[in-house]
């Protein structure tokens, strides 16, 4: 973050149609504002400078491309030094779409996607659990999502 701003109601107005759809025009958010085009490519600069947004993407749902199993994955550190090693190679394994540090019985917290069950145990057994550092792992597979929504302002 380059610097810290207050952000006032139209800021938020502006992040709310970008939240509900990033390739939403600049000049319709700027209408619905009540400002025009260019201070709403300034505003949303600023909003980019400041850290509060970056980018926009597509989102690939898994199951649509055939990765039916969603799991979250616990992982227990034979110490805590080592965090940067093991961040390393979970960096490496692309079924690993996110990875927290978190506190509690867990130090990181894996969210991945596998095509079944088989795959899952792959993952597990032949990647995850062969790092140099893992001492365990506790898997959580999700049966359903019931809320997917983005961060609200």
């Amino acid at each position: 973050m380059s610097q810290k701003i207050q952000i006032d109601a139209t800021d938020r107005k502006i992040l709310s149609y970008l939240l509900k759809n990033a390739r939403t025009p600049f000049l319709e958010i700027a209408r619905s504002c009540g400002i025009s085009g260019a201070a709403i490519h300034q505003r949303i600069r600023k909003l980019e400078n400041a850290g509060i947004i970056s980018g926009s993407k597509f989102i690939v749902k898994p199951k649509a491309v055939g990765f039916d199993i969603c799991a979250f994955v616990g992982i227990l550190l034979d110490k805590a030094h080592i965090y940067n090693n093991v961040i390393k190679e979970i960096e490496k394994i692309p079924e690993i779409v996110e990875c927290h540090f978190t506190t509690g019985t867990w130090a990181l917290l894996l969210k991945i996607y596998c095509v079944d069950n088989q795959h899952l145990m792959n993952v597990l057994v032949n990647t995850i659990q062969n790092i140099p550092g893992v001492a365990r792992t506790e898997t959580f597979i999700s049966l359903e999502q019931t809320i997917d929504r983005e961060f609200s302002i």
